[in-house]
Order: C-alpha cells, then sequence, then structure tokens
C-alpha cells in the first residue's frame, strides 16, 4: 500500500504563485505515474499535470506556461510549482500515484485547498 501526502495550498491573490507537494512512501515500487487533479464543487476530477518514473510531463491546457510539474524519485516526491495564478485555478487539489501492479487500484491523496482571490 501506498500514502500520499499533499501540503502546500493556501490562499493567495491572482497573480500569485503556490507549490504544492506530495510525499508518499510505503510500497512506492508500485507507482509509475504521478500527478495532481483538480475537483471543483458538484464536479468530476480533472487532470492538472502529471509526470512519469522518466520525467514525461503532461499539462491540462489550461495551465501550460504558468504550473511546472517535477519529481524527485529517490524522495518519491511530487511538486506542482503554480505561477501567474487566476480564480479559475481555485479548487480542492489531490495527489495522484498510478498503480502499475493492479489496474484501478491508484492511489490519491487527501487533498490540499487552493483559493486564488481575484
Amino acid at each position: 500500500h501506498v500514502q500520499l501526502v499533499e501540503s502546500g495550498g493556501g490562499l493567495v491573490q491572482a497573480g500569485g504563485s503556490l507549490r504544492l507537494s506530495c510525499a508518499a512512501s510505503g510500497s512506492t515500487f508500485e507507482i509509475n505515474n504521478m500527478g495532481w487533479y483538480r475537483q471543483d464543487p458538484g464536479k468530476q476530477r480533472e487532470l492538472v499535470a502529471s509526470i512519469n518514473n522518466g520525467g514525461d510531463r503532461k499539462y491540462a491546457d489550461s495551465v501550460k506556461g504558468r504550473f511546472t510539474i517535477s519529481r524527485d524519485n529517490a524522495a518519491n516526491t511530487v511538486f506542482l510549482q503554480m505561477n501567474t495564478l487566476r480564480p479559475e485555478d481555485s479548487g480542492l487539489y489531490y495527489c495522484y500515484g498510478e498503480n502499475v501492479w493492479r489496474v484501478g487500484a491508484d492511489y490519491w491523496g487527501h487533498g490540499t485547498q487552493v483559493t486564488v482571490a481575484s
């Protein structure tokens, strides 16, 4: 089993920056892709950014050029640097770990709130 613990959310003014961190512990060998999803009230979680063990990255179109995902494989930690934040970036951000040992048994953190004030 893997535990994902997020940190770094908070309240920021539009145009500001935040850095999210997600530390994985436990059976981390089960994980390949790690990333961040955002969930707005009443909506499904949507991918914000992901990165695999090899460093390949994916971003939602809305955050390209503003957000950067990175990963420290030795520390089993993934980071999301969010710059030039907009009010529409607000939401509950969940860390995600793809379980490559068992399909459908991916790991999720508890979420960290990001609020961008206009």
